[in-house]
């Protein structure tokens, strides 16, 4: 079956019948564009004057050139309402047909997925890394002799976010200087290194040295993992994409969690469990090395062919003029220099940085930490008294949380999210406050206070969770994209190890509840902060985002 505009493209002359057929099927699906047209039966009318009261033979030339037109109008309005069904691609042949726009859709969503697990095999050991510890420590401290020694055991736990602080900085600066991929491949050093300190330790200070770089890898995978999901998926699952590396997070806690479980029966098993980070640091490393750099990268290092190419293996060959044509309309290929860190704090960038730094430190102060911390004495007032099930009740409730996020992310928007999440979460914080204070409820307090967590968690993993990671590289700008998400991931480090080294204290003189009562006014500024300072960036191309924070540009 032959369209009008393949009339165009092979120069025929049709007869008025023909035409008229044609006209009728271009228009059946076309009411918006038949409404702004200006001739009989929905079609715009040639400026050389053809209409239905003449002969069609008059000029084949400015036929064609109307066909082309409409064609152009017909696009357009494919690609900006998504409504119509089918689209033009070209064939191997060269020779246009007809396939259906959902099939092309799914051809680039399917092909975009496979890199988007490969960078979430980062996401895998930031959780993992967080997590084994904490069921290791009792066995590492009593192997390594340590067990009597508060100090050098907290060491063990928190040179770990020292090293992740010093990583999320420099995987700013190295994402803009060797690129996406070249940069994970280098992340697999210090999380290959550290691993295997930590696994093969006979001392504290090797250990601690372990931690340390095994926290330089997953800083620096904090920062590019969500930098690079972002810049590859398509606009239209960019949500989604981009809240997989927060549930990727917590699958990796929940399965150092699961490697623990033989320690009972095997003492020395810990070793085995640091060990095991070694097989998904070389994957990734071995993943990113057939994995496409990002376009956006590649186009702001003006090396426009390996661009196209880059957006071949990602989208399909159908895609690259129009993600060529975005990238140039979002000023990605201009010619002002990276940025530099002091760039970030100029006029033209101050605010949305603040914002992006903002963000982490409400998710870091609303009190996440606390709550897990405090998951296992909390369930224990309950009767429920395994550790393990406490742990795994956390853990299942988070991942759950950000299953739903998922779905929703591209559904309800990002801003709204982030609200439901802090309101949530302020209101699970009232709820444990009340039910360590309030005596009436001293009966049902157990009960309560587990409700309160749970809900806590869910209410997390909602919003506050995946969506700073998500959104800080939306609205940050190609030229501060890397470092501003750097840096804001910095602000997440430095407030994790200064609540993690303080909380007990602030705990101990002014009491659990009043603490909660703290968080839960944190929340409910976030929520008025979020109201006034945030943009939904749901359902626009990062190249829109930016024309629409940066007019400048």
């Amino acid at each position: 079956m032959m369209q009008a505009a393949e009339i165009v493209a092979k120069g025929s002359v049709v007869a008025a019948s023909e035409l008229q057929s044609h006209q009728r099927r271009v228009s059946a699906g076309l009411g918006a564009f038949r409404r702004r047209s200006s001739g009989p039966n929905g079609m715009r009318m040639p400026e050389s004057g053809f209409c239905c009261g003449r002969s069609p033979f008059g000029s084949s030339l400015s036929l064609g050139v109307e066909m082309a037109r409409l064609r152009t109008g017909v696009v357009g309005i494919f690609r900006s309402r998504e409504k119509a069904r089918w689209v033009r691609v070209q064939a191997s042949s060269d020779d246009p047909e007809d396939v259906p726009s959902e099939k092309l859709q799914a051809k680039s969503y399917g092909t975009v997925l496979p890199y988007v697990g490969v960078a979430c095999l980062g996401a895998i050991l930031f959780g993992y890394h967080l997590g084994v510890v904490n069921g290791a420590l009792e066995y590492l401290s009593r192997d390594l002799g340590i067990t009597e020694n508060a100090v050098l055991k907290g060491w063990v736990v928190s040179s770990l976010l020292a090293g992740a602080t010093f990583g999320s900085f420099v995987g700013g600066a190295l994402a803009d200087k060797f690129g996406r991929t070249r940069t994970f491949q280098l992340d697999a050093i210090p999380l290959v290194v550290g691993a295997f300190l930590s696994a093969t330790s006979q001392s504290v200070r090797t250990m601690i040295i372990g931690r340390i770089l095994a926290g330089i890898g997953i800083g620096i995978s904090s920062a590019i993992v969500p930098l690079y999901i972002s810049e590859i998926s398509p606009t239209e699952i960019r949500g989604a994409l981009g809240s997989v590396n927060q549930l990727f997070i917590c699958i990796g806690i929940l399965l150092a969690l699961v490697a623990g479980l033989p320690l009972a029966g095997n003492p020395l098993w810990w070793r085995t469990m640091f060990g095991i980070a070694i097989v998904p640091s070389v994957l990734l490393a071995l993943g990113m090395a057939i994995s496409p750099e990002s376009p956006r990268w590649l186009f702001q290092q003006a090396k426009l062919s390996q661009a196209e190419t880059a957006i071949k293996k990602l989208y399909g060959k159908e895609k690259v003029a129009e993600v060529m044509h975005d990238l140039k309309a979002g000023g990605q290929g201009s010619t002002e220099p990276d940025a530099t860190w002091f760039d970030l704090f100029n006029k033209r960038y101050r605010k949305v940085v603040s914002v992006g730094a903002a963000l982490f430190l409400f998710q870091q102060l609303a009190g996440i930490n606390a709550v897990v911390y405090y998951s296992t004495s909390v369930f224990r007032s309950a009767g429920i008294a395994s550790d393990v099930a406490a742990s795994a009740l956390v853990g299942a409730s988070n991942v759950f949380g950000t299953a739903i996020a998922s779905y929703l992310m591209d559904r309800q928007g990002r801003k709204s999210l982030l609200i439901t999440s802090f309101t949530g979460m302020a209101t699970s914080m009232l709820l444990l406050a009340l039910s360590f204070t309030w005596k009436v409820l001293a009966p049902y307090s157990g009960i309560l206070a587990v409700l309160g967590t749970i809900l806590y968690v869910l209410s997390f993993s909602l919003g506050a969770g995946p969506v700073p990671a998500l959104l800080l590289p939306e609205i940050f700008a190609s030229r501060i994209r890397a470092k501003a998400v750097a840096l804001s991931l910095g602000m997440h480090w430095i407030s994790n190890f200064v609540i993690g080294l303080y909380f007990l204290s602030v705990v101990s003189k002014f009491g659990i509840s009043r603490v909660y009562l703290g968080f839960a006014a944190v929340c409910f500024l976030a929520v008025l902060y979020i109201s006034g300072n945030v943009v939904e960036t749901k359902g626009r191309s990062l190249e829109e985002i930016e024309r629409a924070l940066n007019p400048a540009i």
